[in-house]
This record gives C-alpha cells, structure tokens and sequence, in this order.
C-alpha cells in the first residue's frame, strides 16, 4: 500500500454510507498519564504510568442531501440514542479501516449566502477502535 488522496475515503453509520461528506476528523487516540511520583523521588523528575485511553469524538461536515440514507440515519441515532457499529474506510492504495462503535450526539445544518446547505455530525467513540485492513469485497 501507499500514500493516496482522499477522495474515496467513506464513512458508514450502523452500515449505511453518509454521503455528501467534504471532511472527517477521524479517530484521535490519546492516553492519559498517572503520576506515580512518590516523596523518595531522589532524580527530581516526576514519573508516570500510561492510565486510560480516549478516543474522543469522530465529526463530520458536507453538503445536506434530503435523500441521503447515512445522513437520514445520523438523525434517527440521535434521536434513539443507540449505540452502533461505523467505519471510516479509507482509499483502496491505503487499504485501511477504522472500525469502531458510537452513538450520534450532535448533528446541525448551515446556510449561507453563496454556499451549498452543509451539515455537521458528531459521533462519540465508544471503546476501542480498530485500525485494519479494508476487507476485499
């Protein structure tokens, strides 16, 4: 595999592809840090142990499409509030795909003067992603 534009990069939600997506800020892992630095400490540095990991939030943004099932499905989750299986699935030459489980807690619509109608979605990641390659179809 190589590098590649992201054109092509897809976002499903409980199996259905959000279409009309011009951006997704994917999946950003961090890890918080214990301080472990006991009153014996003779170096004069802090020491610390990795605690739990987050993966915060997954946002989206594109152009509102009124016939969009993925679209049509971000607000039905919001609604519900259920937890569901996604993926971001990259271009074939990176032929890598997050999977993971959220639920949908924010979506808004935009409209301005000059532009298309746009909308945001935000997903919160549940537990840990999976970072694999693209199963062949």
């Amino acid at each position: 595999m190589s590098k590649s534009n992201a054109i092509g990069t897809a976002l499903k939600v409980n199996s259905k592809t959000v279409g009309g997506l011009t951006n997704i800020n994917g999946i950003e892992i961090t890890a918080d840090t214990i301080d472990v630095t006991a009153l014996d400490n003779a170096t004069g540095y802090r020491e610390k142990e990795p605690g739990f990991k987050d993966v915060g939030d997954v946002t989206v943004s594109g152009f509102l499409d009124g016939e969009d099932e993925g679209q049509e499905e971000c607000m039905t989750l919001l609604n519900s509030g259920t937890t569901v299986p996604c993926s971001i699935t990259f271009p074939p030459k990176i032929g890598k795909t997050w999977s993971f489980n959220a639920s949908v807690i924010r979506f808004s619509t935009g409209a301005e003067v000059g532009s298309a109608v746009s909308f945001e979605a935000t997903l919160a990641v549940t537990g840990q992603p999976t970072l694999g390659a693209t199963p062949q179809a």
